[in-house]
């Protein structure tokens, strides 16, 4: 006996990821549902290699009954039909920003905080972090387990992905017009992303800093802990998919870079690649389609009592998003539903 899924926001790059992880995982299944808005009612989207399901609306979707809503249509959607949703019986896995820091939602990375999904009965809700939040949590983790980090400065090279079908558009049609000479169009981006880097994700805050900087902080404080120190600067780079992460961590006890590499060998969710020679690490590229997050370039840093550098690479719309949804998904069943054993 499997559960009554349904997809919200099934025709976008997320959604349509979810549908495909579904199947790739055999999530215990009875049946699914893929949800659109009015505009995409009837549109077609593949669950799996085999199975073509088509899109029913929202607003006139029934959800008793629908056991899990697995939703990626942003914070405005999730605003006004998370509680809708959970209301009727159905347990809301969101992947927008709206509900990330309730502090009666649980925030969850299931190799990180399992435990927290225990929470999820107060608002029938359950939030998934930001992509680059959820990469970088899940190689945080056994290092400090390991050593207790004081702090962190993160920098990210984010894909274009990150911000939607339209912004992958964006770096195609970019990209096409600098090689046959038409004029560039800005549209989803601020500057040209097409052969440039732009430091620029989300809204400035009144500090400085972008709201996805204050995520990336915000978010691991209450994934991981409290009391870690963490700074951000967050850049599109111009990759369809792949988020990558250069980050430096210091440590309250000392560490060894080998044990610490051992350690994020044998933990879940990690793959280390790291050898000090040429292609001895992993690029945005490589890590497409795979579920894991991958570590290179682990190596000491001298400026600190005990600090460390790593190179972190994930796809985005995997381990970012859709992969960990469903992931989160699995846990629930596990702990709590049942109903798929």
């Amino acid at each position: 006996m499997g559960y009554k899924v349904a997809v919200v926001g099934a025709t976008g790059v997320v959604g349509r990821e979810m549908l495909q992880i579904l199947a790739e995982r055999q999530f215990p299944i009875s049946e699914v549902v893929a949800l659109a808005s009015r505009r995409s009612q009837g549109k077609e989207v593949s669950f799996g290699d085999t199975k073509i399901l088509k899109c029913q609306t929202l607003e006139n979707y029934d959800f008793t009954g629908t056991d899990i809503a697995l939703f990626a249509a942003g914070s405005t959607v999730a605003k006004e039909w998370g509680p809708k949703v959970a209301a009727a019986g159905c347990v809301v896995i969101d992947n927008s920003s709206f509900y990330r820091m309730d502090p009666d939602v649980p925030l969850i990375v299931p190799e990180v905080n399992p435990d927290a999904i225990d929470g999820f009965t107060a608002k029938n809700i359950i939030a998934n972090p930001n992509c680059s939040t959820a990469q970088l949590v899940v190689a945080l983790k056994p290092l400090h387990d390991m050593a207790k980090i004081k702090r962190v400065v993160v920098s990210t090279y984010q894909s274009v992905s990150g911000a939607g079908n339209e912004a992958m558009d964006e770096l195609f049609t970019q990209t096409r017009a600098i090689f046959v000479n038409d004029p560039i169009k800005k549209e989803r981006f601020t500057k040209q992303i097409a052969f440039n880097v732009i430091p620029h994700i989300d809204v400035f805050l009144d500090d400085g800093s972008t709201k996805e900087e204050w995520k990336m902080s915000a978010e691991t404080n209450k994934i991981l802990d409290p009391n870690i120190k963490l700074t951000a600067t967050c850049v599109r780079v111009p990759v369809f998919v792949g988020h990558s992460e250069s980050v430096n961590i210091e440590f309250e006890n000392p560490i060894d870079e080998n044990r610490a590499r051992d350690v994020l060998r044998e933990s879940p969710g990690i793959m280390v690649v790291d050898q000090r020679e040429d292609e001895g690490y992993i690029t945005p590229l490589e890590c497409v389609g795979d579920y894991a997050t991958f570590i290179s370039r682990i190596r000491k840093d001298p400026t600190v009592p005990h600090g460390l550098n790593l190179w972190c690479v994930s796809d985005n719309l995997r381990k970012g998003a859709a992969l960990n949804a469903v992931q989160i998904a699995e846990l629930l069943g596990r702990r709590h539903l049942k109903k798929g054993d």
